[in-house]
């Protein structure tokens, strides 16, 4: 038994290195030829430059290639097992399928916890050392500050765009909690932006914008119906650099973080209109989402491993390209969870920040039926 769980682990963990260290390169290629090589071509970088990019690229890639390759090699190694009647000598000598992958499962787990410190700390840090090495191969352009669908906050001022084209913003919410202003709120339906050289800043501007501001003894009065408004908004200390992290790279301190100040607004804000309100729970929706996924995709190594073990065992074929297809498919499903939650991140009715885990449930529950199938016979 010992032989058999030691010649599994080692099929394991080599097939694991492969199947990693190509989808590494696949996801490092295509970041590459998305911007670091127009960047050479331009010659914005240098080669050393570049190199140190792709470098810290790699933790972020293998937070991505660590499941799919502990998928694939799940898919390859189990149905080369069962493909050479291997599978059938051990059950032949009173072996069960659970007993026989105790070992892979307790792989599968040890991968996580290593998917869940790169998800958690890692990969966010690495990924922020890249942009901001981008971002000053791109002379510092300001406008990368503000992104659509996120809130960014910027010294005292929490903005929110639900989309960004170019340089201008659709829906603009801006709200101030605190400063020598005092708390004011104001949105827009339409709005833009432009750099402030001569300040190395922004001056964002709200079309047919309504405002408020909050008086000590009367609340909440309207300042400004449908008119324009103009924030001057100073990127000078450390806290408003060019780069402001965004909340998917994001460590999880740095999300709970934020999502504590987006609570603690929410206090300050008890006596706000309704529309304040909103706002607080329209910048809170994207956290909690990034957040859950997070820690959701941290488990899906052993969702993965329950369904290929099984599926490779069916599929009794020993070809690498029909596993890796098989691989990818249950990619693109288990993805597809993940693209509705983002999608659905301007709906908090719809709680998105939920439907992150439901991949990780189904693949949980499906494989462990096909398991226990399996280890049954049929």
């Amino acid at each position: 038994m010992r032989t058999l769980h030691l010649y599994l682990t080692r099929q394991m963990l080599a097939t694991l290195g492969m199947t990693v260290f190509v989808f590494t390169l696949v996801l490092l290629l295509g970041n590459v030829l998305k911007q670091i090589l127009g960047l050479l071509v331009k010659r914005q970088l240098t080669l050393g430059v570049a190199c140190h990019g792709v470098l810290l690229l790699i933790p972020y890639v293998l937070a991505f290639a660590l499941p799919i390759g502990m998928l694939t090699a799940a898919l390859l190694v189990f149905g080369r097992f069962s493909a050479d009647q291997e599978l059938t000598a051990a059950r032949a000598s009173g072996i069960s399928l659970i007993s026989l992958i105790s070992p892979v499962l307790l792989l599968s787990v040890a991968v996580s916890g290593l998917c869940a410190w790169l998800n958690f700390y890692v990969a966010p840090a690495s990924r922020v050392a890249y942009l901001k090495l981008i971002f000053q191969a791109n002379s510092r352009d300001p406008s990368n500050v503000l992104r659509g669908g996120e809130s960014v906050q910027l010294g005292d001022w929490t903005i929110l765009a639900g989309k960004k084209v170019g340089t201008n913003l659709y829906d603009v919410k801006v709200a101030q909690f605190s400063g020598s202003a005092g708390e004011q709120w104001v949105e827009g339906p339409t709005g833009d932006f432009q750099s402030d050289v001569a300040h190395h800043g922004l001056i964002l501007t709200l079309h047919s914008a309504d405002s408020w501001v909050l008086s000590p003894e009367n609340g909440w009065l309207p300042r400004l119906n449908g008119g324009d408004v103009t924030f001057p908004i100073p990127l000078d200390t450390e806290e408003q650099s060019i780069l402001t992290v965004g909340i998917s790279d994001m460590t999880y301190r740095q999300l709970r973080q934020r999502l504590r100040d987006l609570e603690r607004s929410a206090g300050i804000a008890t006596t706000t209109p309704r529309a304040v309100k909103q706002l607080i729970v329209d910048a809170t929706t994207p956290v909690l989402v990034y957040l859950h996924r997070m820690v959701a995709f941290s488990f899906a190594c052993i969702g993965f491993t329950l369904v290929g073990i099984p599926l490779g065992i069916r599929a009794h074929r020993r070809e690498t390209s029909v596993g890796v297809a098989t691989a990818l498919l249950l990619m693109l499903v288990y993805y597809s969870f993940v693209v509705l939650a983002q999608a659905w991140v301007s709906h908090p009715e719809r709680a998105p920040f939920l439907i992150v885990w439901l991949p990780n449930f189904i693949f949980q529950a499906v494989g462990g039926v096909l398991l226990w199938r399996a280890n049954r016979g049929y």
